[in-house]
């Protein structure tokens, strides 16, 4: 297939790929960028297509491996960096408390964290906690 027919059939379904893509990502600035990849990854590996293969699957399938591809990467940053001076990792999914008996442990050393405070930084800080 030459490059101006490979392209004419891309151009084709530039509808139900955006389409597609806004189902996956339903952010239509992440669909379009969703769209460019595939078209770029589509064009770059166009010799890859094999003739008699349905050209529309084909497009959709890498479209498709596009969004889990990113969905894995963005999964796996999920890890948030605190610029404090002891600069701490932090994953969010295992700051999560499951149940009320480690809350409330978790509430018993801040009031002691809290209480130790000089009075000159616990003042403010109350006033600003309490509202």
């Amino acid at each position: 297939m030459s490059t101006i027919e490979f392209t004419k059939k891309f151009t084709d379904l530039k509808s139900p790929l955006n389409a597609f893509a806004y189902n996956l990502t339903k952010n239509k600035e992440d669909a379009k960028d969703l769209y460019q990849e595939t078209a770029f990854r589509a064009i770059s590996n166009k010799e890859k297509f094999r003739p008699g293969t349905n050209f529309k699957a084909w497009s959709f399938t890498i479209m498709k491996n596009i969004f889990i591809n990113n969905y894995r990467k963005m999964k796996k940053k999920n890890t948030i960096i605190d610029t404090t001076d002891n600069m701490y990792f932090i994953n969010s999914g295992a700051t999560m408390i499951e149940n009320d008996a480690g809350r409330n442990i978790l509430m018993d050393e801040l009031n002691l964290m809290i209480e130790s405070l000089d009075d000159s930084i616990k003042a403010p800080f109350m006033m600003h906690y309490t509202g």
